[in-house]
């Protein structure tokens, strides 16, 4: 976890420094993360590597070292399998980065290397992340034949306009080329979409969804443009809509969607039914992951502790590492008295929230140790209870991160 998660958390009196027994652990995804992208964008404060300068859109002469980072994969799968060992995993996600760059005979390899050493859920959830500005013709028809079987296309805007405020290396044209050619191949389709762009107003926001909904995907994540730390924005900040503005953008956007037949089921994502992420979801009711690749996170739940783990960053040194039988850069276990505030970290994420089962079998703490905030919560407007289901409100979805300090900030 993060050091700014951690400082100023609720004690649990009686969690004291105890560990946790875990009678079942949850469902297990597997997250790989290819860390390259042809070149960063100035909002990305993800762990991705430029392999062209800025402003050159060179798809074709930005190559990865593809065998040797495979081959660091495989190692890394190999050294973490005594943890999962006899786990099933239910879904897969590889992301970036710009996963679109590694070709499909790659992809094959890669997924038939993970079958080979883990027990996979017959028909489970594959998603491949993609970037309109690196699909040369026959891309998706190979990663669909590898066994990819749901993708994600990094759109963010039709906009040309927006599109390069952004520093994206695709164009309106492209995207639109790019959605047609997937959609001929995958039927379980994700579009990245962003509001909140520089000079954009809620006529351009819905101009976007409607472009979008003219494809019919499956499942849309919409979300608004924030300033991270590190990135080119954050040393020169482009001129962003005043937040009321952004708010009249999420409304209608929502709204539209909504008319349109898809299910706001989490913060930024919304779905046909049946269509939600299931990889996602795994994430949101606080289940574990596995993760490989350069800076991946994982997340895994032993008998008697919730452990925590981070990959090396620079694409560099996880080579070197993982061909070394050492790819874990970072590893803690989660304290007791943190396990609450990480489960409502991602629980409250979700439209219909969870049940308070959940939050036992997954914390294995009894929930009346956090009664009082819970109660402050309803008391506040943030959260309502119904039976056995606890549940963000409109307000509290709206103000999160007001919601989340509730478990967070230091109480006696």
């Amino acid at each position: 976890m993060p050091a700014t998660l951690q400082r100023g958390f609720i004690p649990l009196r009686a969690a004291g420094g105890s560990r946790a027994a875990f009678r079942q652990q949850p469902p297990l995804s597997l997250y790989v993360h290819i860390p390259w992208c042809v070149q960063k964008c100035p909002y990305c404060d993800f762990n991705s590597h430029a392999l062209a300068p800025p402003g050159m859109a060179a798809a074709a002469s930005a190559t990865i070292p593809q065998d040797d980072y495979l081959a660091a994969l495989i190692a890394d799968l190999e050294s973490a399998l005594p943890l999962v060992w006899g786990r099933r995993v239910d879904s897969i996600f590889i992301g970036g980065g710009t996963p679109s760059l590694l070709s499909g005979e790659a992809v094959e390899e890669l997924l038939a290397a993970l079958r080979s050493r883990l027990p996979l859920l017959p028909g489970a959830e594959i998603t491949l992340e993609a970037n309109p500005g690196t699909i040369e013709s026959g891309s998706f028809a190979a990663f669909r034949a590898a066994g990819v079987n749901r993708l994600s296309l990094g759109i963010q805007s039709f906009n040309r306009q927006h599109l390069r405020a952004l520093g994206r290396i695709h164009d309106d044209h492209q995207a639109r080329q790019a959605i047609a050619e997937a959609a001929r191949h995958f039927d379980n389709l994700n579009l990245d979409l962003m509001y909140g762009l520089p000079g954009q107003d809620v006529e351009q926001a819905l101009a976007d969804i409607e472009t979008a909904l003219s494809f019919a995907p499956a499942h849309l994540s919409c979300y608004q443009l924030t300033i991270e730390a590190h990135t080119a924005f954050a040393a020169q900040p482009p001129p962003l809509p005043e937040p009321d503005l952004c708010a009249d953008m999420q409304d209608a956007i929502e709204g539209r969607l909504a008319a349109a037949g898809y299910r706001h089921y989490e913060t930024s994502a919304f779905a046909h039914p049946g269509r939600q992420c299931q990889h996602n979801l795994n994430y949101w009711h606080f289940g574990d992951y596995l993760g490989i690749g350069a800076g991946a996170h994982g997340k895994l739940t032993l008998h008697d502790r919730v452990l925590r783990q981070m990959r090396w960053k620079r694409p560099e040194q996880y080579l070197a590492q993982a061909a070394a039988g050492t790819p874990v850069q970072e590893e803690l276990t989660v304290a007791t008295a943190e396990l609450p505030f990480e489960f409502m970290l991602n629980a409250l994420r979700l439209v219909d929230g969870f049940d308070a089962r959940l939050f036992e079998s997954r914390c294995a703490l009894p929930l009346h140790l956090i009664e009082p905030q819970l109660l402050q919560a309803e008391g506040a407007g943030l959260l309502e209870r119904t039976g056995q289901r606890i549940v963000p409100t409109e307000q509290g979805r709206r103000f999160l991160n007001r919601l989340l300090e509730l478990f967070l900030a230091d109480r006696d």
